[in-house]
């Protein structure tokens, strides 16, 4: 593998939940220890199972690895790393300030930006020259902090204190307040990270369009500051024997090829190693060890009786959206799990019933938009589709701001005020904006959203009243009953939210974290699909079918645990574009 030809000291893992950076992280450090290097591994990844792939018990403290000398692991929980720190600043107001403003403070500190900043304030210490880590040649990080984390923790504006100044519209100024260590030693990790001879970056994706163009977008935002030792891994490749066995497999090697010929120009000039599609389970050391191996491994056949299990379609949940006649449909979940297909899906199933429908999305390819309207379909003449350009509504949120909040700060203000508004939550904002014209139209039809902000952001927009403020300026009459977006989203008479994930155990993860982030804004998901089910499928090829049983622990798991209700959606041999696959998508064949 390339990536581990001549390794700095310290590699950093990154890449979207769901893509193996965990697994490729921990093969990688059993390499190295097994080459004679003395290891640490690092894992902040929130379902981390790097204690249940070595058999032991690790959690916050540096600890040995018995099955593989020179090798020790420490896992920092993120969630609890970030309760601390939000103790650490929150508690010495409790009882001071109005209840209302310590409210405020805390959903300041709920959000991503917290968590990440919690977790680089934990192995700061591991990047700078400590009696902590001297005795290892090779540190690895199963995550990386975000340019966006960096940036912030670059700014000299940042280490005034957020509390005291009270500048920005709450994403991502708070979580700087509890910074507790010196300066200098945050300083001194930020260097390390952007020293090439001490850092390599290395970008794990999957060979996917989409994933590929994030993929491309964080590789030129840690570059832009320096971070630029970077190697890409593309994972999970299937095999082009596997091609032979079925059409879907097929399909999928075909998808695959096409999505790696198309590579952005930038990520192809990059140092790059594939690594294939396994049929196991990525858990224990004989499954970690194969995990780099380049010679093709032998599938053992799978038992091809059919995997037998509660299916609910698309279409059964569309049976129960149209009985309103009208409503918010909105999807949520993280990037890659196909939520704006989903949303045409649905759109193009309720419009085949006859409803009205409008379908919103901010697909940056804008192509389902496009195959839906150039589709001669009689029976979608009452459907419309939006597309809405998330870095034009972005760069007006930002000037807007700037122009207002921004007009009477100094120059260290105005930057951090700058950087504070490149974060995830100000996209998220600007699109709501956008999408809230929208929303007042499911008052009379259906209206389809494929994104949306998630609770934490719901309830600082709720906090500040911005949009309540907003509603109420565009009224004609002061006097008149209105209802905000926030409003409508609560009302489950009028919104249905919908989760999308993967039957994989990080997606399925950060589903569920999403849901409880919902819950705390007063939002209640309505459903969730599970995507491009490889086990709806009747495939034939022995790794798909393997893979199809694995896949039915984390059905499972939704189907008890975290949905009220659900739909399993199968991996089609082609491309769900255009009216004809969506509808089979949804599973209406008729």
């Amino acid at each position: 593998m390339n990536f581990l030809n001549h390794p700095p000291r310290f590699l950093f893992f990154t890449g979207k939940g769901g893509v193996g950076k965990t697994s490729i992280a921990c093969a990688s450090a059993i390499q190295l220890a097994e080459s004679g290097k003395r290891v640490l591994l690092v894992s902040t990844d929130p379902a981390s199972n790097v204690g249940q792939v070595f058999g032991i018990s690790i959690g916050n403290q540096i600890t040995a690895v018995p099955a593989v000398p020179r090798l020790a692991a420490l896992e920092i929980d993120p969630q609890a790393a970030a309760q601390t720190y939000r103790n650490r600043i929150v508690d010495p107001v409790r009882g001071i300030l109005p209840e209302a403003v310590v409210k405020g403070i805390e959903e300041q500190l709920s959000g991503a930006c917290t968590t990440e900043i919690a977790a680089f304030d934990e192995f700061t210490a591991l990047l700078i020259d400590s009696a902590l880590t001297a005795d290892y040649d090779h540190i690895l990080f199963d995550t990386a902090p975000t340019g966006h984390t960096i940036r912030l923790l670059q700014l000299p504006g940042a280490w005034s204190g957020f509390l005291e100044a009270g500048i920005g519209d709450a994403s991502c100024l708070g979580p700087l307040s509890g910074l507790a260590k010196q300066r200098e030693q945050y300083q001194a990790a930020v260097e390390a990270l952007a020293d090439g001879q001490r850092t390599r970056l290395i970008l794990v994706a999957r060979a996917q369009t989409s994933t590929l163009r994030e993929v491309a977008r964080t590789h030129e935002e840690l570059a832009a500051i320096g971070l630029q030792q970077q190697y890409l891994v593309i994972n999970g490749i299937l095999p082009v024997a596997e091609a032979d066995h079925d059409a879907l497999a097929a399909a999928i090697y075909k998808r695959e090829q096409a999505a790696l010929n198309v590579m952005p120009e930038v990520l192809k000039a990059l140092p790059q190693d594939s690594v294939a599609l396994k049929a196991f389970d990525l858990v224990g050391l004989a499954a970690l060890r194969q995990l780099l191996q380049t010679t093709p491994q032998a599938t053992p056949a799978a038992n091809q009786a059919p995997i037998s299990f509660n299916k609910p379609s698309l279409s059964q949940l569309v049976d129960s959206i149209a009985a309103d006649g009208h409503g918010l449909v909105m999807l949520m979940g993280k990037g890659g799990v196909g939520k704006t297909t989903i949303a045409a899906a649905i759109a193009v199933e309720l419009a085949q019933r006859g409803f009205a429908v409008h379908l919103s999305t901010s697909d940056p390819a804008a192509h389902l938009a496009n195959t839906i309207n150039s589709v001669p379909n009689s029976a979608l003449e009452n459907m419309s589709v939006s597309r809405i350009d998330p870095h034009a509504e972005t760069e007006r949120y930002r000037q807007q701001v700037l122009q207002t909040k921004g007009a009477q700060l100094d120059a260290a203000g105005r930057a951090l005020l700058e950087e504070d508004l490149r974060s995830p939550c100000t996209e998220e904002i600007a699109v709501f904006q956008a999408f809230s014209r929208i929303i007042r139209e499911a008052g009379k039809k259906f209206v389809v959203m494929d994104t949306a902000p998630t609770g934490h952001t719901l309830l600082l927009l709720d906090a500040t009243g911005a949009y309540h403020r907003e509603v109420a300026r565009q009224m004609d009459n002061a006097h008149l009953h209105f209802t905000t977006p926030m409003m409508q989203l609560q009302d489950s008479g009028q919104t249905k939210v919908l989760i999308v994930t993967l039957a994989e155990k990080t997606p399925v993860l950060e589903a569920a974290n999403l849901q409880a982030d919902l819950r705390r804004a007063g939002i209640e998901p309505w459903a969730w699909v599970i995507n491009n089910s490889v086990a709806a499928t009747s495939t034939s090829s022995p790794l798909l079918r393997q893979r199809a049983i694995n896949e039915m622990h984390e059905i499972k798991s939704v189907a008890e645990q975290h949905a009220r209700r659900y739909a399993v959606v199968p991996m089609l041999k082609e491309e769900p574009v255009g009216v004809p696959r969506l509808l089979e998508l949804a599973g209406n064949r008729h």
